[in-house]
């Protein structure tokens, strides 16, 4: 069964109406939820950097390699679960996080039209709990400032995800990223593209995509997407590009 749905199958949401769904609300939430992580992020640095001798400097450039990888990871799954389940039209996360996946299918260069805190908003909300939660680790041992550490560096890769996306597309990059693409160490343009064709079934990885090509041999998400279509009795993508053409791409049915 190909990959590929034919075009007059797809029933996508119109650019223009996902865009609309960028309300007043969305745009402050994402204001907001910018300058709590930045501030949470700081007041965690200067909590744990005066540990840091607890760990030698390549125990702390592993884990931040370590959170890097994992980044790309995560960036995945949430990409994979925004473009493949639930709809724009959902409260709340419909229009924070699902639409903008979305609306970036329908138009690619969208995401350079928009500023620093649209680009990385919806990033900063979706890490603020984890955030919290890491202000709780008690930093009396090694363990627990280490933990602090790594998935504080973590999130900062997560809020990063969506910079390193946007410069994927845009046509005039600063150099230091051109360098930092053409060495893979972010995001590829040329690689990032193999994820924009219809109907978006791989490399979902955002933050560098090393994790590309790995995930999508052992067919991860595919597999994901017949357990839980096999539980739930969901169409993968059914609401991004119509249920005719999300059944002939199933992977029920490859």
């Amino acid at each position: 069964m190909s990959n590929n749905a034919p075009d007059d199958e797809l029933e996508q949401h119109d650019a223009q109406s996902l865009a609309e769904g960028y309300s007043p609300l969305v745009r402050f939430t994402e204001v907001a939820s910018v300058m709590v992580f930045l501030a949470g992020e700081g007041w965690l640095a200067y909590r744990v950097w005066p540990h840091g001798h607890m760990h030698a400097w390549w125990v702390w450039l592993l884990a931040g390699l370590g959170a890097y990888i994992f980044a790309d990871f995560i960036s995945g799954l949430f990409h994979w679960m925004g473009d493949t389940w639930g709809s724009p039209d959902m409260p709340i996360l419909g229009k924070v996080f699902v639409r903008p996946f979305r609306e970036h299918h329908v138009d690619q260069l969208a995401i350079t039209r928009h500023d620093f805190l649209e680009i990385n908003g919806a990033n900063c909300l979706i890490a603020l709990p984890p955030l919290a939660m890491l202000h709780f680790i008690p930093l009396t041992s090694s363990f627990g400032v280490l933990a602090a550490g790594f998935f504080g560096v973590f999130l900062f890769w997560i809020f990063l995800t969506n910079q390193f996306h946007m410069w994927a597309h845009i046509e005039h990059r600063p150099k230091l990223v051109i360098w930092a693409q053409k060495y893979h160490l972010i995001l590829p343009k040329e690689h990032h593209q193999i994820h924009h064709a219809a109907p978006y079934l791989k490399y979902y990885c955002i933050t560098n995509g090393w994790l590309n090509a790995p995930l999508h041999h052992l067919r991860f998400f595919r597999i994901s997407e017949r357990i839980i279509s096999a539980i739930t009795g969901l169409v993968p993508r059914e609401d991004d590009i119509g249920e005719v053409a999300a059944r002939k791409i199933a992977p029920s049915k490859t």
